[in-house]
């Protein structure tokens, strides 16, 4: 090796490390940077041609090294819109390219980012900060289930959320083995039953009877009945109609046969004509075993035909009274209190409503919740990953494009989605310091060969004077 070659040899280094600086300066002034990913300075050696005992003169190249696959920490955010990854996986996202009469126009390529502070813009698209617009798969909002497979720009509609008539009413409730009714007496076997037809001058309100309550018969009827609840369901239009229950036991296993109940709902709370239908039988029979195990219906459900209160008619509704896990939610079991236990008491009717926020759930699904607090899912956030992340190439904003180096992206990745959280910098000051001084030293020493190969130079010229 020659002077010469001492000299292209410092260079070259002082070339890597300029580098290696640059790189260092890049990873500190992004330090703070939402999801951003460190670049490392590695060194590689170019050998020249070299013999047995002849060592020729080589030099130094800087390469930058991502850090695609190493995350920041995942720090709480108070906007529901902000998302980050935990673990393996990019968002996909576009760019806007343009935009004809109003509508926004995208790009054909798919980018990539783990910068997750999308909020809603004036359009309803998720746009993050850097200009990028999240995509996703759309959801029916009717079923929850995805609309297809297409990959889309997820946008949020202002419009109003339309009512929806309660067709179901989810009913689970333990009813007291002793109902204490206003008539009970511990003393009078059966005080706790509604009683016989001759109380009722409108007749007997069970299903073997005329299965309604007359306002003549209200008083007698609410003193050997017990309060079942009460729900707000919905016409199609949106309407409220306020549905009462009362439950009433006609039979009990002590004198004999099966402990029977029947359940009544309110049809007309203003009627003051004495014979006119004040509480109408759901028209079953609820009959339980010794264990206090529903036997019948052995369906666990029931449909009222035309449920009508005050004149609003619901049509045919469902009271539904399975439990969780298939297990049924109607029972009767020994209550001091002697009432009816109320444990569920649901419906799957709604007003119209307004969208007043929106979020994305750690599914990775975003849901509009709207003013009449319904909750309904509008896409689903899709996940990307790459065989080789690291050769992903960047772009402005923290955004990667796809390289044939890193191949096409793949659906699904192995990590998840964190809702109301953004992922920091991986970038760690105290090391970038440290690596900041050694690449100054380096350098200052490459700085000294250079001046030692100069000054070498200059004698070998001095020695022809």
């Amino acid at each position: 090796m020659g002077i010469f070659g001492a000299l292209s040899t410092a260079i070259s280094g002082l070339q890597a490390q300029s580098t290696a600086l640059s790189n260092i300066s890049n990873n500190i002034a992004n330090s703070q940077t939402t999801a951003f990913k460190r670049t490392e300075t590695t060194f590689q050696e170019i050998v020249a041609a070299t013999g047995a005992n002849v060592s020729g003169s080589g030099v130094v190249r800087a390469n930058s090294l991502s850090t695609n696959t190493v995350s920041g920490d995942i720090l709480p955010s108070d906007v529901d819109t902000h998302i980050a990854i935990n673990g393996d996986g990019y968002f996909i996202i576009s760019e806007k390219t343009g935009s004809v009469e109003g509508n926004s126009l995208f790009g054909d390529v798919e980018l990539f980012t783990r910068n997750g502070d999308f909020e809603v813009d004036r359009d309803g698209f998720l746009v993050n900060s850097s200009g990028y617009f999240l995509k996703g798969i759309p959801v029916v909002a009717s079923s929850g289930n995805l609309d297809g497979d297409q990959l889309t720009e997820i946008r949020i509609s202002n419009g109003l959320l339309p009512a929806q008539a309660t067709t179901t009413i989810e009913y689970n409730a333990n009813l007291a083995t002793t109902p204490k009714t206003a008539t009970f007496d511990a003393t009078v076997a059966g005080s706790e039953l509604i009683g016989g037809a001759s109380l009722y001058a409108g007749g007997l309100p069970t299903t073997a009877g005329t299965g309604v309550v007359e306002l003549r018969d209200v008083p007698t009827f609410l003193d050997r009945s017990v309060a079942g609840g009460a729900i707000t369901t919905f016409t199609s239009t949106g309407a409220s109609v306020n549905v009462q229950v009362r439950w009433a036991k006609i039979n009990s296993s002590v004198s004999g046969g099966l402990d029977t109940w029947n359940a009544f709902y309110q049809t007309d709370a203003t009627t003051t004509n004495s014979t006119d239908t004040v509480w109408r039988n759901f028209g079953q029979n609820y009959e339980f075993n010794a264990g206090g195990v529903l036997t019948n219906p052995s369906n666990a459900s029931t449909t009222i035909n035309n449920l009508t209160v005050n004149g609003v008619n619901l049509g045919d509704i469902i009271i539904d009274h399975s439990g969780p896990s298939s297990s049924i939610g109607l029972s009767q079991f020994e209550d001091s209190n002697g009432i009816v236990q109320v444990n569920t008491l649901d419906q799957n009717g709604f007003a119209a409503g307004k969208l007043s926020s929106v979020a994305i759930t750690d599914v990775g699904r975003v849901t509009g919740i709207y003013t009449n607090g319904e909750t309904v899912d509008i896409a689903e956030v899709t996940l990307a990953s790459f065989n080789a992340d690291g050769a992903l190439r960047k772009e402005d904003g923290g955004a990667l494009r796809a390289t044939p180096e890193s191949g096409a992206f793949i659906r699904g990745a192995q990590g998840t989605i964190v809702g109301s959280s953004l992922e920091s910098s991986n970038t760690d000051i105290a090391d970038e310091f440290s690596k900041l001084i050694i690449t100054q030293q380096a350098y200052s020493a490459g700085t000294r060969i250079v001046t030692t190969a100069d000054e070498m130079l200059q004698e070998a010229l001095n020695m022809v004077r």
